[in-house]
């Protein structure tokens, strides 16, 4: 596995010369992000070693660097689930390249179903914990004390001051926000009404099937974390309805300026 990241990391050293600190996983709702990249550089996953490539609709498969802002980023255009067939080490694999890069801080966007009642359509969701009920663990077998400890500390799993900051923006901006609980599950398929009543018992405002494993072997990697979800359907008790992905991507379309606002200045903003 060592051999594996740190070839991995060798080849995209020798196609970039100045790594940066910062990386962005383009998740639902942030794709249009890459157009205010400037200075792109692209290198397709099919061209990388050991990358995994995407399989789902409206996910690209890019690695681009480049400059937003006045920051030089890192941004992963597609990013891999476990319900497409991949294992858990497959999944993370791009963060544990990230972190043999340099990559100090990830920043994460995902599209999730709501069952906070106070919740809306559309709304933008600073992540503040997660739940992790996916059947394997990204962190499950032998432990490489050079990627980090046996048992990483998750008390703090998404940065407060980050989330401080976004809030801040999103005030400045008159942005809706909420916050939450993100509870990450296998999937593919969307949630029934009585999953939607106990991911919410349990303490989750939103539900997904992406994240919560990147997220871990960020934090397990030292990183500092940043997640956000857009919120493209609701699950709240008494008014569950059919969903589909083709109605989940317009959600997050609709959502993505002021997703975009808001981790644009951000990243900008963040001392790295």
């Amino acid at each position: 596995m060592i051999e594996q990241i740190n070839r991995t990391a060798e080849y995209i050293k020798s196609r970039i010369s100045d790594i940066p600190q910062i990386a962005i996983i383009l998740g639902t709702g942030l794709g249009a992000l890459v157009d205010h990249i400037e200075d792109k550089q692209f290198i397709p996953y099919t061209d990388i070693p050991n990358f995994p490539v995407s399989t789902v609709e409206g996910h690209s498969g890019n690695l681009i660097f480049g400059n937003l802002g006045s920051k030089r980023v890192m941004a992963m255009q597609g990013r891999f689930h476990y319900y497409e067939g991949y294992d858990m080490k497959q999944v993370t694999f791009p963060i544990r390249v990230m972190k043999a890069l340099g990559i100090q801080t990830l920043f994460v966007s995902n599209a999730a179903g709501g069952m906070n009642p106070t919740f809306k359509i559309g709304d933008i969701m600073l992540i503040t914990d997660h739940i992790n009920l996916f059947p394997e663990h990204p962190l499950r077998g032998k432990n490489y004390n050079e990627l980090g400890d046996r048992f990483p500390d998750m008390s703090e799993a998404y940065s407060r001051e980050l989330i401080k900051t976004a809030q801040d923006i999103a005030e400045e901006k008159n942005i809706r926000i909420v916050l939450g609980v993100y509870v990450g599950t296998q999937g593919p398929t969307f949630e029934t009404p009585a999953e939607y009543r106990y991911f919410h018992r349990i303490g989750g405002d939103a539900v997904g099937m992406s994240t919560v494993p990147e997220v871990i072997v960020a934090r397990h990697s030292g990183m500092s974390v940043f997640a956000v979800s857009v919120i493209t359907d609701l699950g709240v008790e008494g008014i569950v309805e059919k969903v589909s992905h083709e109605e989940v991507q317009k959600a997050a379309q609709q959502a993505q300026p002021r997703m975009m606002e808001i981790m644009r200045e951000l990243v900008n903003r963040f001392n790295s």
